[in-house]
């Protein structure tokens, strides 16, 4: 059943098939969604995801947020989303025809198998690969090929142990050419101060994502500094470089936008400031409106 988060008009996708039934496309299996853009025209939508996606587009709506930040694409490239995560484009009522497709599926698709296991291998899933992944013509034409190879296996043969199999091999295919997209892309010539910028997005979500901020609280730009061996005014000098803010304000950006995640999925003010490391509520509410411009309340409930 499609549901929308009070606040905002925010999509929920607890299944793989909530996505589907809202673009008004085939639900071909309960645990995996293929969207065919091509043979649709669909209304965007801001996604709150409780499932892996990959999103494989030759062109992508304008005005898309990952993480809640504005989200520039390329043609012919790869969003893709984990658990957890917001992003999209609030629906305006207006429809779209867009080329490509969306492939969707289930955490539960992969529990006890080696698939699950290896998922967290694969980084591109992060908030933090901000980069979508360019594919050549060769890779569009591969990726392409294995996803409409897939959606014929759904189509044609009912759940069961054997299909989920060969479900997960095809994932696996498809996910490790991905894979190889994010390598190449990384690889590729950086100045320094961008190279530095992706260090410190690296360890800020690793702050995050391993609990320091419940023992230690919100982090700081010295903190940053030290784990890259710079004195902190030479780091702050360099992220003011490759963002044209400073560093405390980029850590700031961050937590707001962790944030707005927590108080859409329904936490409170007081829970989503102890989630975040602070202290005290009112040290994040204050942080929250510098940034964003409007206070947490104020926030949960704009229509």
């Amino acid at each position: 059943m499609v549901t929308f988060a009070s606040m905002k008009k925010i999509l929920k996708l607890s299944s793989p098939n909530d996505y589907a039934e809202y673009v008004g496309a085939p639900v071909i299996h309960p645990l995996v969604s293929i969207v065919h853009y091509d043979e649709l025209k669909i209304r965007s939508s801001l996604n709150n995801y409780g499932v892996y996606a990959l999103f494989i587009q030759r062109d992508f709506p304008d005005d898309l947020s990952y993480g809640m930040r504005p989200y520039k694409t390329e043609n012919g490239s790869i969003i893709a989303i984990g658990p957890g995560q917001v992003g999209g484009r609030e629906d305006d009522g207006s429809l779209m025809s867009l080329s490509g497709w969306a492939l969707l599926w289930s955490p539960e698709l992969m529990h006890n198998t080696d698939l699950g296991e290896k998922i967290n291998d694969f980084q591109y899933f992060s908030y933090f690969a901000t980069d979508p992944l360019k594919m050549s013509e060769t890779e569009w034409d591969h990726i392409t090929s294995l996803i409409e190879q897939l959606r014929f296996e759904l189509q044609l043969n009912e759940d069961s142990p054997a299909l989920r199999n060969v479900i997960l091999g095809y994932l696996r295919l498809i996910m490790e050419y991905c894979n190889r997209i994010y390598l190449r892309q990384l690889e590729m010539p950086q100045t320094k101060d961008r190279d530095i910028l992706k260090k410190f997005n690296y360890l800020l979500e690793e702050y995050y994502r391993t609990g320091q901020q419940m023992k230690h609280g919100v982090p700081s730009v010295a903190y940053f500094a030290g784990e890259l061996a710079y004195s902190a005014r030479y780091f702050g000098d360099m992220v003011h470089k490759a963002t044209g803010g400073t560093a405390i304000g980029y850590i700031h950006s961050f937590v707001v936008d962790q944030g707005k995640n927590l108080l859409m999925k329904g936490y409170s003010i007081s829970e989503t400031a102890y989630r975040l490391g602070f202290e005290y509520p009112h040290h994040f509410s204050r942080i929250f409106k510098k940034v964003s411009g409007m206070s947490p309340r104020e926030f949960i409930t704009v229509e």
